[in-house]
């Protein structure tokens, strides 16, 4: 896969999609910054993985719901490389409860992590992006987004936003060349579905065409594609990776 851009930005990569996100995007090339907030032995293991495998990698703290601490985040990614070519908001947070136990601090906090957040971000590359009329963002949502979930309402909010905002985005930064997309997993196989119950999976499996849920890998290879210049042409879109689940 081809990219014009040296670098890219992913939040939340310490774990899980970001982490695979991580290692398929250093695989093509592209110097990878792997944001976490607080625990730094998983950004470092990442790291050690895709040096170790060749590839460029640095870690870079910061609670993506400071603004001032993203801001500054990227400032150092600038000095450091001279650009952000390519940034991935993917750090989000879950607080699931049934909406009439669910407090207004539930509900914000949830928006604040996965909403706010992007928002930060996708503000901020666009300033950065525009000085050399390229780059590319791309926002991990999830399928409840599109489809709602019960005991998700906040979560189902805040992904529903980042997909009508990633749109906003991309039509306000394409005369700038400037590329904004979403990627809306379904169930995808990580350390927090490992948890469920095999006859709770085998449940959920039953519902989607594909019968299975789907791999991190399979995440970040729709990532790399969309950051790619091979979807030069792809703006606004939003990419389901669900295994049929939601068409």
């Amino acid at each position: 896969m081809k990219f014009s851009g040296g670098n890219v930005l992913i939040t939340g990569a310490g774990r899980g999609i970001g982490e695979q996100i991580a290692k398929t995007l250093a695989s093509y090339g592209l110097k990878v910054w792997i944001n976490y907030r607080s625990k730094i032995e998983e950004a470092q293991k990442v790291q050690e993985e895709i040096e170790k495998n060749g590839g460029q990698a640095a870690i870079i703290k910061a609670d993506v719901t400071n603004e001032e601490e993203f801001i500054n985040m990227i400032k150092t990614i600038i000095d450091s490389d001279g650009e952000l070519a390519y940034l991935v908001n993917n750090a989000g947070i879950t607080k699931d409860k049934l909406a009439l136990r669910m407090s207004v601090e539930d509900f914000t906090s949830v928006i604040d992590a996965n909403l706010t957040s992007a928002f930060i971000g996708c503000r901020e590359a666009l300033k950065t992006m525009s000085k050399k009329r390229f780059g590319s963002v791309v926002n991990i949502s999830s399928i409840v987004g599109e489809m709602g979930n019960p005991g998700q309402t906040n979560y189902s909010a805040s992904k529903g936003g980042l997909n009508a905002m990633t749109k906003s985005f991309a039509k306000e930064a394409a005369s700038r060349n400037i590329r904004y997309n979403c990627v809306t997993p379904g169930f995808i196989q990580t350390d927090m579905t490992d948890l469920l119950k095999a006859e709770v999976k085998a449940d959920y499996e039953k519902n989607i065409p594909l019968s299975r849920f789907g791999n991190p890998s399979e995440i970040a290879d729709a990532v790399a594609f969309l950051l790619s210049d091979h979807s030069s042409y792809i703006t606004g879109e939003i990419l389901k990776v669900n295994g049929g689940l939601y068409v």
